[in-house]
């Protein structure tokens, strides 16, 4: 089962359906890193940690700025001088959504990789 992509499901069908928050459940490391990384980047507002005694859930608010999320599988390989090829496939168009890398700095935006001079796996897209 993939958490990440469960997560991601959640998010597009509650924003599709209007709603004004989604509960994530089970909460992983990844999937806190990436919901982090939505939030400072505008798509998504707070969210919060319920801890349940087993795995936990996250709370989520949202903005209605999400039309189209999900994961990367296979999680491709990339080089910080080939993600343009990565954004033509994954993204509608030039500067609009962003791509989720997982890199050896931890995981950040394809924009952040590339500034970093950095490469690594591709997790997600948002747009």
């Amino acid at each position: 089962m993939d958490v990440l992509a469960h997560a991601l499901n959640s998010i597009k069908v509650a924003e599709a359906k209007g709603a004004n928050e989604t509960r994530i459940r089970p909460a992983s490391k990844l999937v806190r890193e990436t919901l982090l990384l939505l939030q400072q980047n505008g798509y998504l507002g707070e969210f919060e940690f319920v801890d349940d005694g087993k795995s936990g859930e996250f709370i989520v608010k949202l903005l209605g700025k999400i039309n189209e999320c999900g994961v990367v599988k296979p999680r491709f390989a990339v080089k910080f001088v080939d993600f343009e090829k990565y954004e033509q496939r994954f993204l509608p168009s030039r500067d609009v959504g962003l791509l989720v890398v997982s890199t050896p700095k931890g995981l950040l935006t394809h924009r952040a990789a590339k500034q970093a001079k950095t490469g690594g796996r591709l997790i997600a897209f948002v747009y």
